[in-house]
């Protein structure tokens, strides 16, 4: 009794603890007009006024699909009681991911050893709850607070079907009233997620390949299969409707949305996309070239010299800058001209577009100090020029990394501790999976694209709080 009165404790304050932490992001450092915000909100509130999932183009509301329509759906189901609110969608929000913090508790519990269940179950919310990399992203209009509950909430249901089917052999029903099959309910829910962000599927990839490590003895292909068929099966439902919408008002099979978000007439610079590929791996050199693009001058004193193999090449590369700056507008010939330097210099060094540029951003990805959306510039270096310049930000940004470093530190310790429990390989694939993806097929590495994998790494990271009883086990075996 004493220690379920300690858990109940323990869960309280947590759970006040981290809404109180969402609160002050929501409340004291909003930021509703950054990056695709505007673009979401316009969406939602023209869908839910005007009944039309689109934007003015040339001064007509035209339906679009240049983005799923899971979070406007969710942005105008708030609006339609609290008018276009920002700060309604960002308290909506905080609970939302306050949830998600739950749900990662139930999911480190599940990873952990029984006899370390309810030690796992409260790292993981107490690290959840007070994860600031996370929780600042409830004060934005950004997807990432909702797919991020969405996916834990998948990641909870495959890690209640692996276990029982990838690691049992028998071939045993569990008895009791007819359920709706785990595979099933997990691809509905990435279906959902989809219709949020469309590269949400790679956690279905991920559990495909941990079964195929359980199951490739020629005897567990049926069940493989019929695995494979329900998630497909599940995944595709939700987004029929979106599917069906897009042929009948825009005549076009479309069932996520396309690569790019282009009006009509635009074109997406992928020359100029290619040529930053071999050399850009940094967050802050994506605000002087990438989101600069037919917006802004670029000028050639902000690019980095690991941009050019040669000073022909940089004033080359020149020359493109000083036409495109002209009109501010790359031209296709311009963009051709980008697209043949990335060529060449991919031919010089292939293994450092393919491979290293590409773990490089990777470790952007994961350890950038996550503060684009608060108040603070996020540099470090050089360090006494920071620190004498502004020391409350150098130290705000300083704290952010470091936390960043211990998360991932923690979640190494907590996933080499539990490499042998059912569901590991699966936590580790997808985030492994996911950060590739981001790493070496997306043009700017953003680290708000990783936090999906959160619930995994705070699961993970929760089990080194449970190192006595996996060192137990393994001196036991």
């Amino acid at each position: 009794m004493n220690a379920n009165r300690k858990m109940r404790t323990n869960i309280t304050f947590a759970a006040l603890s981290g809404l109180g932490l969402r609160l002050l992001f929501a409340l004291r450092f909003p930021s509703a007009g950054s990056g695709d915000s505007p673009f979401y909100i316009e969406l939602a509130w023209n869908w839910l006024k005007n009944g039309v999932y689109g934007f003015p183009v040339f001064g007509r509301l035209t339906p679009v699909d240049m983005r799923t329509p899971g979070y406007p759906a969710f942005l105008a189901a708030i609006f339609a009681f609290a008018g276009q609110s920002t700060r309604a969608v960002m308290l909506a929000q905080v609970f939302v991911d306050l949830a998600s913090c739950f749900l990662i508790a139930l999911i480190a519990a599940k990873l952990a050893p029984e006899a370390c269940r309810r030690r796992a179950t409260i790292a993981a919310l107490w690290l959840a709850a007070q994860c600031p990399l996370t929780a600042n992203y409830a004060a934005t209009v950004l997807t990432e607070t909702l797919v991020t509950f969405l996916t834990a909430l998948a990641v909870l249901i495959l890690l209640e079907a692996i276990p029982s089917d990838a690691q049992r052999t028998s071939g045993a029903r569990v008895s009791g009233a007819p359920r709706l099959s785990p595979w099933f309910l997990a691809g509905i829910v990435v279906g959902f997620g989809t219709l949020v962000r469309p590269e949400t599927p790679l956690l279905l990839l991920a559990a495909g390949l941990a079964l195929l490590g359980g199951w490739w003895r020629p005897a567990d292909w049926p069940k493989l299969v019929r695995a494979t068929i329900l998630m497909g099966v599940g995944l595709l439902l939700p987004l029929v409707p979106w599917a069906a919408r897009n042929w009948r008002t825009l005549h076009d099979v479309q069932f996520l949305a396309p690569r790019y978000s282009l009006l009509p007439g635009e074109f997406e610079p992928l020359g100029f996309d290619d040529w930053t590929r071999t050399w850009l791996w940094r967050f802050g050199d994506v605000y002087q070239t990438l989101w600069k693009i037919n917006e802004e001058p670029i000028s050639i004193d902000d690019i980095r010299s690991s941009a050019f193999d040669s000073p022909q090449e940089r004033s080359r590369v020149a020359d493109l800058l000083d036409d495109y700056n002209d009109t501010l507008t790359i031209t296709r010939e311009q963009d051709h001209a980008f697209g043949e330097i990335a060529r060449q210099r991919t031919a010089r060094h292939p293994l450092r577009t393919y491979a290293k540029i590409p773990m490089l951003r990777s470790l952007t990805l994961w350890f950038t100090p996550r503060v684009e959306l608060l108040p603070v510039s996020g540099h470090l270096f050089p360090v006494g020029e920071k620190w004498d310049e502004d020391r409350t930000d150098f130290l705000v940004t300083l704290s952010l990394a470091m936390v960043d470093v211990f998360y991932v530190a923690l979640a190494l310790t907590g996933a080499w501790l539990s490499r042998r429990r059912p569901g590991w390989s699966f936590l580790v694939l997808f985030i492994l999976i996911r950060t590739l993806f981001f790493a070496a097929f997306v043009e700017s590495p953003e680290p708000r694209y990783v936090l999906e994998c959160f619930p995994a790494l705070l699961a993970l990271a929760a089990q080194a709080f449970c190192w006595r009883s996996y060192l137990s086990s393994t001196g036991s075996g």
